[in-house]
């Protein structure tokens, strides 16, 4: 990776990208440190550090802003509302027709549904902006809370969080158009990245108590991610390939096929949308307790306890919804009877294999187990850091996820650089 980025720095057009893409995450960066009037951040970050350090949907949301979130700042609400239109409008693309025709209408299309999407993350950015108000209201972080100045105060604070969510929106469209990578993807990874220095000084702080329990528990933890980070590389770059052979056709004096090929089938071709979607589904119960105070000893909440992180039933129930939504993600990526259509249609066929639907059943069952793989993958990767932490008492519930986000789209945008380099010089040869 590091030799790819080296060569891709050499090339001038590359070189310009790649500077734009870090110019992007610099004004990124400084945009989430722009606080929002009306708001006492000090109150605000007690308040977070008490409620919201315990799994739930807070926390979550300070993932993907990178620390933002906790801080009140411009940039608060950052990717989320656009990721969260992103899965909503996938969804509908195969409940609804007519999005379901515009997908299919190529790079048109593809321009409405993302026209459509932004308009749908502008919207869930209102809402989540009155909703992080209301929570900052419960905790005492707003600075008025009667009369005229309490309304101008809430429309100036959910404006404010709602420009933030359309200026990340605006920067990312920036990075694909000019940049290198997916734009969203380079936001979050920077906000991710950015929150590495404090995590390592406050490993070194754990350490400097002298305690040796302390020092072989971060050392353990050093150990266990720099392990996670290697397996989590081989598994985005494992992959099942199927074999495919074109049968020989003569047109005139030419022949055309009897080539042989293959389908590439990623094991983690999901990535970590079904944490994300499983994360978003775990966290409701205990984000509902921020505005439904339980009454103590009663059923609500005893039910809301097994939904801590701590708790075994959190993690038990967490990998089982990672592999259900990771089957429902893959549903929708791949559908085996298009492609052994496809397949017949162009004389291609599965060495062995029946076309048709005999072609279909067996592509169903190689991808039924893939995606298996795939799921259990996920879930270790998932659960493994709440295991650590419910033993180690020390919060890591994130990590896993984090680094399966830095990881992805470092190797995501080292694949872009490699194929932009070889493009420029396929563009020489043929010049």
């Amino acid at each position: 990776m590091i030799e790819t980025f080296r060569n891709a720095w050499r090339v001038p057009e590359l070189r310009k990208k790649l500077l734009f893409t870090f110019f992007i995450i610099i004004i990124y960066r400084v945009g989430g440190t722009v606080p929002v009037p009306y708001l006492d951040s000090v109150a605000l970050s007690a308040w977070f550090e008490q409620s919201a350090s315990s799994g739930d949907f807070f926390s979550y949301l300070n993932v993907l802003s990178g620390g933002n979130f906790s801080k009140a700042t411009l940039l608060a609400l950052s990717v989320s509302p656009y990721i969260n239109a992103q899965i909503i409008i996938q969804l509908l693309t195969y409940a609804l027709p007519p999005l379901e025709r515009l997908q299919k209408e190529g790079p048109e299309g593809r321009k409405k549904l993302n026209k459509i999407t932004k308009y749908a993350s502008l919207a869930i950015a209102i809402f989540q902006a009155w909703a992080y108000y209301l929570t900052m209201k419960k905790a005492g972080a707003c600075v008025y809370t009667e009369g005229f100045s309490k309304i101008f105060a809430e429309i100036v604070i959910i404006a404010c969080f709602t420009a933030g969510a359309s200026l990340t929106i605006w920067l990312g469209d920036e990075i694909n158009e000019k940049g290198i990578g997916n734009g969203i993807s380079m936001l979050l990874f920077a906000g991710i990245i950015a929150r590495g220095p404090s995590a390592v000084i406050g490993l070194f702080d754990y350490m400097k108590t002298g305690e040796a329990k302390n020092i072989i528990l971060v050392i353990a933890i050093l150990v266990v991610f720099i392990l996670m980070i290697g397996f989590i590389i081989f598994m985005n770059e494992a992959e099942r390939r199927i074999p495919i052979q074109y049968a020989k056709r003569v047109v005139g004096r030419k022949q055309y096929g009897g080539q042989n090929t293959f389908i590439p089938i990623k094991i983690a071709m999901s990535g970590v949308m079904p944490i994300i979607f499983a994360m978003a589904f775990m966290s409701l119960p205990s984000t509902l307790k921020m505005f439904i105070e339980p009454k103590s000893g009663s059923f609500y909440d005893h039910f809301l306890h097994w939904f801590e992180y701590t708790h075994p039933f959190y993690a038990c129930l967490y990998f089982v919804l990672i592999i259900g939504f990771n089957y429902f993600y893959v549903s929708m990526q791949y559908n085996p009877l298009e492609i052994a259509n496809n397949l017949r249609q162009n004389n291609g066929g599965i060495p062995g294999i029946r076309p048709g639907r005999p072609t279909s059943d067996y592509l169903k069952k190689v991808l039924s187990k893939i995606t298996l793989v795939g799921a259990v993958f996920l879930g270790i990767i998932a659960i493994f850091p709440i295991i650590f932490t419910s033993i180690t008492k020390m919060n890591i519930a994130m990590g896993g996820t984090s680094i399966l986000i830095v990881v992805s789209v470092a190797l995501e945008t080292a694949r872009t650089m490699e194929s932009q380099m070889m493009m420029r010089h396929h563009k020489g040869f043929l010049e």
